[in-house]
């Protein structure tokens, strides 16, 4: 397997599990061990991985991984997220859907629907949906992001707050042990801010590997949500909060 196809399942393994070995990771790609260190080694220079004896495990630290990236890593659970949510949905409402490649899934996911508005400030969603003549599409101003194609900054946020949304479908960076949805980028916490503080229900997107990550900017706490979609079980705890809050989880 060519290493450009190894680099992103390494992440991906890492993601789920929370560290890898080089014997592991030898042993599932059928190659050699240094290979592998040097598979470690290209992916620890560029950030997006901490070398330790014998493997690797997540990196810290404040900076997030590259967009395609992060489209391959928990693909599966990213549809099966999406589609839950989306089926959630009625046809005939609005909806606001942010940056983020789960909130991608979801405009997939909604290709079915008839009679939706759906504004956005992710040129991807807005790619994915721009055939579909059952649904209206209405693309956010704002400074582009070449990085994803978000679109960010004041006039984001001013577009967003002429509208009332009947549901918002929300994605994260990282979901704390608080409940805290978390994000790397302030700019785009304002965004998803302005979007929740429009919508009459607030439905948030977010796979099992954004309950171990970590991200410096706070977007708001669980408690402003109506749903949760994951594919994982929450800590008994957050479960526990998530239940006081009235906030539904809805595990696929």
């Amino acid at each position: 397997m060519p290493q450009g196809f190894r680099h992103p399942e390494i992440l991906q393994i890492i993601e789920r599990d929370g560290k890898v070995t080089v014997d592991g990771l030898a042993a599932h790609f059928g190659v050699t061990l240094q290979t592998i260190r040097r598979d470690l080694a290209d992916l620890s220079e560029t950030k997006k991985i901490e070398r330790v004896h014998g493997g690797a495990i997540r990196a810290s630290g404040t900076n997030n991984i590259q967009y395609e990236e992060r489209r391959l890593l928990n693909a599966a659970s990213k549809s099966a997220i999406a589609s839950a949510c989306a089926a959630q949905i009625p046809d005939n409402c609005s909806l606001c859907l942010n940056i983020g490649t789960t909130t991608e899934a979801v405009a997939r996911a909604l290709q079915g629907h008839r009679g939706l508005l759906v504004v956005t400030n992710n040129l991807n969603v807005a790619s994915i949906l721009e055939t579909n003549d059952r649904i209206e599409t209405i693309v956010t101003g704002g400074r582009l992001r070449l990085s994803d194609g978000g679109l960010v900054g004041a006039m984001a946020i001013e577009s967003i707050k002429k509208f009332k949304f009947d549901c918002a479908i929300v994605g994260c960076s990282a979901l704390d042990a608080d409940g805290d949805l978390l994000d790397f980028d302030v700019e785009e916490v304002g965004v998803s801010q302005a979007i929740i503080s429009q919508a009459r229900t607030v439905n948030v997107v977010a796979d099992s590997s954004k309950l171990t990550r970590s991200a410096p900017a706070r977007i708001a706490s669980l408690s402003a949500a109506s749903a949760l979609f994951t594919d994982k079980r929450l800590s008994d705890a957050l479960a526990q909060r998530c239940k006081g809050w009235k906030t539904e989880v809805i595990v696929v």
